[in-house]
């Protein structure tokens, strides 16, 4: 493809190698620095910095009615030290990501539809991504193991069913993550996830076209097992969608809601036996409208409900906690920064969006950050005022991030900044950080083949 007089054709490693079709091989790799000066979390002080890769290769070989996969997963850290909040999200160095075996089958939505059964180690990715998704932001990509079966129709129809263990990442000390140890990632058999999904095109042509619709259901069980100690949560999380997609010169929503029931521990630790009753809410609902103009801009206000602990003393357990979901779409940027996530968060805000090309794009949210319930903890930080006499008010996010395609498909070139200037509950909360505000920058750059 040319664009703009030069030569701008995709590198793509499956033409090099002159693999037959029956073969198939795509890959990333991608390096990310990243800056932050003024700190929110418990117990950390001054600036941080971090420079992070991951490397991606997967392999698929069609051998008739099977199809077999592979996908390994390589993902480093360096220039961090003891104030970096390294985790098993940023490290997780040469693994299997995926080893699966697929097969197509009868599809179950009528004329037409076919259905993919995938048995093994694999990512997950479904519907609004709130759920659970195969992040993408992250440096460590999280995988699941059992079967998992899709339908799809040409209307758009889709039908999600999977039942998996989670599959534990490695290494979890923080020397080893520093020094990049080499660990193999491992199944935790006690840690079992489940979920249906269905999704609905157009499922109100004669009211409202273009409007789509999703129910679900995701469950959660953790059993403890050798040295894998768990909270002991069993969940089950209901909820639906309803949403349409931007088009220039047409409003567009998303609205999705879920709830939480179940049980779970206070901590980990084995002598610790009692359950406490879950109720939880989720709840995001955004409104945008796209202008029919050269730069395709638009404007979207939101609001963002993930319900808190009421009461720390009580045996129940409120707070809506993120699982498997994305939390970035929705809510900013993350890595060493990243302040909010959708538990025990009350968050209005308004984004901006434009895309003047098929070269770049760039957003821009802000948000007013709130807890949910003044007696929960605030998240991310790991700060708590169980006497609520802090208040709610977190502070003021402010997030935004620009693409360039150097080579489309091939080359992308990111950078993106963020600002979290602290409010009334992040200033006054007892242990809360030195300062007034965190300002975070990053530049990324991806090469796909």
């Amino acid at each position: 493809m040319a664009t703009g007089g030069l030569a701008a054709e995709p590198f793509r490693l499956q033409h090099a190698l002159d693999l037959p079709e029956t073969i198939r091989i795509s890959g990333e790799t991608r390096g990310r620095y990243e800056s932050l000066d003024g700190q929110f979390r418990r117990g950390l002080q001054g600036s941080d910095q971090l420079l992070v890769f991951r490397s991606l290769v997967q392999v698929e070989a069609d051998a008739g009615p099977l199809t077999f996969g592979i996908e390994l997963q390589d993902s480093r850290s360096y220039l961090g030290d003891d104030g970096t909040p390294l985790s098993n999200s940023f490290v997780d160095p040469l693994d299997f990501l995926q080893v699966y075996v697929a097969s197509d089958a009868p599809g179950l939505l009528g004329p037409g539809s076919t259905t993919r059964l995938k048995l093994g180690r694999q990512t997950l990715s479904i519907g609004s991504k709130r759920q659970i998704e195969r992040v993408d932001f992250a440096n460590v990509i999280k995988s699941y193991t059992g079967l998992y079966a899709v339908s799809e129709n040409p209307s758009g129809d889709e039908l999600h069913a999977f039942l998996t263990v989670l599959v534990g990442r490695f290494p979890t000390e923080s020397d080893e993550l520093e020094a990049n140890v080499l660990a193999a990632d491992r199944e935790q058999w006690g840690r079992r996830v489940w979920g249906i999904h269905y999704r609905k095109a157009n499922f109100m042509p004669g009211i409202a076209p273009d409007i789509w619709g999703e129910v679900f259901a995701y469950g959660l069980q953790e059993v403890d097992r050798g040295d894998v100690q768990t909270t002991n949560r069993n969940y089950v999380t209901p909820g639906f969608r309803v949403f349409s997609r931007p088009r220039r010169g047409s409003w567009d929503l998303d609205i999705e809601a879920s709830m939480r029931f179940g049980s779970r521990r206070a901590t980990s630790r084995p002598e610790d036996t009692d359950d406490l009753s879950v109720t939880a809410t989720q709840i995001l609902a955004r409104v945008g409208y796209t202008f029919d103009a050269p730069w395709q801009p638009r404007i979207a206000l939101q609001y963002y409900l993930a319900s808190g602990d009421n009461n720390p003393d009580d045996d129940q357990f409120d707070q809506y906690e993120r699982l498997f979901g994305g939390r970035r779409t929705d809510l900013n940027n993350t890595s060493i920064h990243g302040p909010l996530t959708p538990a025990n968060l009350s968050a209005p805000g308004v984004r901006f969006d434009i895309k003047p090309g098929p070269r770049w794009d760039a957003r821009l949210h802000y948000s007013a950050a709130f807890l949910a319930s003044a007696t929960d903890t605030f998240v991310i930080a790991r700060l708590r005022d169980p006497t609520g006499a802090s208040g709610t008010f977190m502070g003021h996010t402010l997030d935004a991030r620009a693409r360039y395609r150097l080579i489309p498909e091939s080359l992308l070139l990111e950078i993106g900044a963020s600002a979290f200037v602290f409010g009334e509950f992040t200033k006054t909360v007892p242990d809360g950080p030195a300062g007034t505000r965190t300002l975070f920058a990053y530049s990324q750059l991806t090469f796909s083949f």
